[in-house]
């Protein structure tokens, strides 16, 4: 009985002496790159790219794949996706990483040596640092080849943020056109900027992390009159205003107050003059929840809300949902917790904070709904030199120091997983 405690003794130091051995080299390998890092995500930056029209993008990391000796590299993947498959010297598990492509139409206002060079087009919510992340750890595992006991999956995906209407594409896409397939990976891994978070820090939330979300059109029709004779026509714009109001009890009054919703409407248009009262009036906007029984009754509830505002001043309401819906992102408990220790290593237990769920949303969910998957904030936040912007704004940026630690964690967690998954 000794004799097998001192052997299992022996064989966690060995683990523990492999681990640290292996986080240190994570590290050196990380510091001497550091520069090449920065001029990749400055490079994505300057050369940012709109959903389904990542064109350059794509051949950059496609050629960046071949060059580190990857495999197979597919093209072409729900129009512009990547995918990548490092197989490794020995056999064993399968596990992905998944990186978003896509900018966002705003226009770049900071005055920086790597602002956006395409007018109007802006890396507004870090994928440039998603890339250069996935692509640090992808350099570093493939010098690492022939230890590696499994394989694993690079999957550089377009249109997160949404294809133009009409375009099919983003993680639904991928995984229909065969991103999950031959192999699959036993579980995926994804990192987030998140300018709440210092530099050097990463966020976990177990179970839901990011809302699910869908858009909405509103139509208000009325009739059209002069403005001097209001009784003579129906006001939609006077309705809409109503409308707005009273979608709004819906989350304090009509569901739960404890479940987490948000009824946005963000855009509003009606009406062509001053003294003329419009004959209609269009909305667009956001729902969103953490919950899908949550979710339907919602969806419900504002065609009812909106339908008796309308009525009641003889106007009529129409709504419809955009194809466009992002799941819930959901953390996958078990496997938060087989990583967490691997993070702590990366960057030491005090940079590694348990976050709440926010309501932004994500297509990564669509991932989630196949294999075990998580997300992770990469703190990118640095108050001292004014850099806390929030994501889709024209001011935001990121301390680069962030992406040492995104290279470290991403690294980290894959090896991690592929060793404890044999």
């Amino acid at each position: 009985m000794q004799a097998v405690r001192i052997a299992l003794l022996l064989a966690g130091c060995v683990l523990a002496l492999a681990a640290q051995s292996r986080e240190a080299r994570i590290a050196r390998g990380v510091a001497a790159r550091r520069d090449q890092r920065v001029a990749q995500r400055r490079d994505f930056h300057m050369y940012p790219e709109l959903s389904n029209r990542e064109e350059r993008t794509a051949r950059v990391i496609a050629e960046e794949l071949r060059r580190l000796g990857f495999d197979e590299v597919r093209t072409g993947v729900s129009r512009h996706g990547v995918v990548g498959l490092l197989k490794g010297g020995r056999p064993g598990p399968v596990v992905a990483v998944r990186a978003d492509m896509d900018a966002l139409p705003v226009q770049e206002t900071l005055d920086v040596p790597y602002r956006s060079r395409n007018p109007g087009v802006k890396h507004a919510c870090g994928h440039d640092v998603h890339m250069t992340v996935a692509l640090g750890a992808a350099r570093l595992l493939s010098g690492m080849k022939q230890e590696l006991a499994g394989s694993v999956k690079f999957i550089f995906q377009p249109a997160e943020e949404g294809p133009p209407e009409g375009e099919q594409s983003g993680a639904a896409q991928m995984i229909r056109e065969g991103a999950l397939e031959q192999p699959r990976p036993g579980a995926i891994f994804a990192l987030h900027t998140s300018p709440l978070l210092p530099a050097g820090k990463v966020g976990y939330a177990p179970g839901p992390m990011l809302a699910s979300s869908d858009s909405f059109s509103i139509r208000i029709i009325g009739k059209k009159v002069h403005a001097a004779w209001p009784h003579q026509g129906i006001d939609p714009v006077v309705v809409a205003a109503e409308c707005i109001g009273a979608l709004q009890t819906i989350s304090s009054r009509r569901l739960d107050p404890v479940e987490p919703v948000v009824i946005t409407v963000g855009s509003i248009h009606g009406g062509n003059r001053n003294n003329i009262i419009a004959d209609e009036v269009k909305m667009e906007g956001t729902l969103r929840t953490h919950n899908e029984a949550v979710r339907e009754r919602a969806m419900t509830l504002m065609k009812e809300v909106l339908g008796g505002v309308a009525a009641a001043h003889g106007a009529r309401a129409e709504i419809t949902w955009s194809e466009k819906h992002y799941p819930v992102t959901v953390n996958d408990t078990a496997l938060i917790e087989k990583t967490l220790p691997a993070l702590r290593a990366a960057l030491g237990a005090e940079n590694v904070v348990r976050v709440p769920p926010v309501m932004g949303g994500e297509d990564f969910s669509f991932y989630q709904k196949v294999i075990p998957g998580c997300m992770f904030w990469l703190g990118v936040a640095n108050p001292a030199r004014g850099i806390t912007a929030m994501l889709h704004t024209a001011e935001f940026d990121v301390d680069e120091e962030s992406l040492l630690a995104g290279v470290r964690v991403m690294t980290a967690v894959l090896l991690d997983y592929l060793e404890q998954s044999r």
